[in-house]
């Protein structure tokens, strides 16, 4: 498993009966988490002195309620810096477990000597984008909701990368793969974050599971001679990191690399564990 255990603004304090008590900065928070099945005892005083609760609601969905927190606040790994805003659903705006990600590719950005071109799809707040621009990438970052990619550019103001070679787009990520394609534009990196379940801009339903393979095969035609890695993540517990391998494995083997799949998760202070988030799929290019 990999775990983003470099986090100081941030930390999962405990998680139980399907919640997790969260430090973002000096604020507490508790949204739920499918994840945690378990009821241990909330001994943790966190529990009743929270800045802001996420209330699930029997119908889907749900609502947050406030006890003395900002509209918007900063914390920051790194060198990286985030603004977070809990909003209508359950997110805060970022995804703390991906620091794990965003170490390991900077590192290959980094000492892989040559420009590196990084294409970030379901880009979100640009979590990656920033942490690969830090490491010295020119990024496309591609989201379809025009929010998000604002709240990425503030992300990236804030972290003072604002000059760097970021292309910010608002779009459907297939669609764009595919003009890509037609474009003959090429990258040594993609980077994809796509939801469980989610509606493109007019309607289309996209469901991980039948639509992940595809994506990945198609992305395949805009990689570069010499690529460097390609990242996918998922957050549904239905794909097992083995999933993520074969895809990768099936649809990369003409190039000179290999993959290394596991979940992904976050170390929980109060009982010494790792509350699991996900599983990401890393293929890398074997060493020249």
């Amino acid at each position: 498993m990999w775990i983003a255990d470099q986090w100081k603004d941030y930390e999962v304090i405990d998680c139980s009966k399907g919640e997790k008590l969260e430090r973002w900065g000096e604020y507490l928070l508790v949204r739920p988490d499918p994840q945690v099945i378990w009821d241990t005892p909330k001994t943790e005083h966190g529990w009743k002195h929270m800045n802001g609760h996420y209330h699930r609601s029997k119908k889907g969905g749900g609502e947050w309620e406030f006890f003395d927190l900002p509209e918007q606040w900063q914390i920051h790994y790194k060198d990286l810096t985030f603004n977070l805003k809990p909003f209508s659903f359950k997110h805060t705006g970022l995804f703390p477990e991906q620091a794990a990600n965003w170490d390991w590719f900077s590192e290959k950005i980094r000492s892989s000597g040559r420009p590196v071109k990084v294409l970030n799809l379901f880009a979100y707040t640009g979590g990656a984008t920033l942490a690969a621009a830090a490491a010295g990438a020119s990024v496309t970052h591609v989201d379809a909701s025009k929010g998000m990619v604002n709240w990425a550019k503030e992300n990236a103001a804030s972290s003072g990368l604002s000059d760097k070679p970021i292309r910010w787009l608002v779009d459907d990520c297939v669609k764009f793969v595919e003009r890509e394609i037609r474009r003959g534009n090429h990258y040594d990196a993609i980077i994809m974050d796509p939801p469980s379940y989610g509606r493109g801009p007019k309607g289309e339903i996209w469901k991980i599971e039948d639509a992940i393979h595809p994506l990945i095969k198609l992305c395949t035609r805009i990689l570069s001679d010499d690529p460097l890695f390609f990242l996918v993540n998922s957050y549904t517990t239905g794909l097992a990191p083995a999933v993520l391998t074969y895809m990768l494995g099936t649809e990369l083997k003409k190039w000179n690399g290999h993959v290394d799949s596991q979940e992904i998760g976050l170390p929980v202070t109060h009982s010494g564990l790792v509350l699991p988030c996900g599983a990401s799929g890393r293929w890398e290019a074997n060493d020249h």
